[in-house]
């Protein structure tokens, strides 16, 4: 069990949802590459971007958000869990926060047409 520089919580969370999945450590390749944008010297020494191939389903994903190759490789990983989610077809949190704003806006929108809507006229 690889550890990350996060909560416990979330750790253990990537964990299970990982195990739930049946993606494993085995199955990903895992490669380091220099990050570009911000950062000056440091982004051109370090290796940061994390690049991971889940070998079984062949997704890619490459995660150069954070200065921290060790949070990027969590990130990353997090990533690659919502992409086979989304590939064997569960509804993932974005899919659900997604669908509620929709109907949030449904709502509004059809509270505007019954109070600006004119009969008679």
């Amino acid at each position: 069990m690889i550890r990350f520089p996060v909560s416990e919580e979330k750790n253990k969370v990537l964990q299970e949802k990982m195990a739930c999945l049946g993606i494993h450590e085995g199955d990903m390749e895992e490669k380091f590459i220099r990050s570009s944008g911000k950062g000056g010297q440091k982004v051109n020494k370090a290796s940061t971007c994390v690049y991971l191939k889940h070998l079984p389903t062949g997704i890619e994903v490459k995660w150069m958000t954070e200065r921290s190759q060790a949070l990027n490789r969590f990130l990353a990983r997090c990533e690659l869990v919502r992409r086979v989610e989304r590939l064997i077809g569960q509804k993932t949190d974005e899919d659900l926060e997604v669908r509620r704003v929709r109907k949030q806006k449904s709502k509004k929108k059809k509270r505007a047409r019954q109070k600006y809507h004119r009969t008679g006229l």
